[in-house]
C-alpha cells in the first residue's frame, strides 16, 4: 500500500458553467455549498468562484473565450463530453438526495448501497455536470 505523501496535500475540483452566478447560487440552496470567495468579472459573469462543502472546496467560474475555456466547456455545451465527475461525502445520502432533487437536480440513479461499502446516488447539476454524493469515505477505509 502506498504510503502518505510527507506533505499536505488537497485536490481542489474545478468546473466552468455559462451562468455562473446562477450556479453558485443552485448549488448552494441544491447540494449545501457556500461561498467562500467570489471575484466578479465583466458583464455579470465570475472570474473565480471557491465555494466550500464541510473542509472541502469547488472552483468554478463564468466560461470563457480563452486557451483555458477552449479546453474545458460546461457540459450543455454542443462540442462537450463528460469525462469526469466529482465525487462528495455526505452524512445522509438519502436526505441529500431529496434536497437535490427539490432543488432541480436531474437524479441519474438513486441512492443505492454499493458493494465496497456506504451509499451512493449521481445527479446533473443545472448546466449538466455529473456529481456522486455518498457515504463511502476513502480515507476512513485507509486509516481503519
Amino acid at each position: 500500500m502506498p504510503q502518505p505523501a510527507p506533505y499536505s496535500v488537497q485536490i481542489i475540483p474545478s468546473l466552468t458553467y455559462r451562468d455562473a452566478p446562477a450556479a453558485i447560487e443552485w448549488l448552494g440552496a441544491a447540494f449545501g455549498f457556500s461561498p467562500h470567495l467570489v471575484v466578479p468579472g465583466e458583464g455579470g459573469t465570475i472570474e473565480h468562484a471557491q465555494l466550500t462543502f464541510g473542509r472541502g472546496m469547488i472552483m468554478l467560474g463564468s466560461a470563457k473565450d480563452n486557451p483555458f475555456g477552449a479546453i474545458q466547456r460546461p457540459p450543455a455545451s454542443p462540442d462537450a463530453t463528460v469525462t469526469q465527475s466529482l465525487y462528495v461525502l455526505v452524512d445522509d445520502v438519502d436526505r441529500h438526495c431529496a434536497r437535490a432533487a427539490a432543488a432541480g437536480a436531474h437524479i441519474v440513479m438513486q441512492p443505492e448501497d454499493q458493494p465496497y461499502g456506504g451509499r451512493l446516488y449521481l445527479c446533473r447539476d443545472v448546466e449538466g455536470h455529473l456529481w456522486c454524493f455518498g457515504s463511502y469515505d476513502p480515507f476512513a477505509e485507509a486509516a481503519g
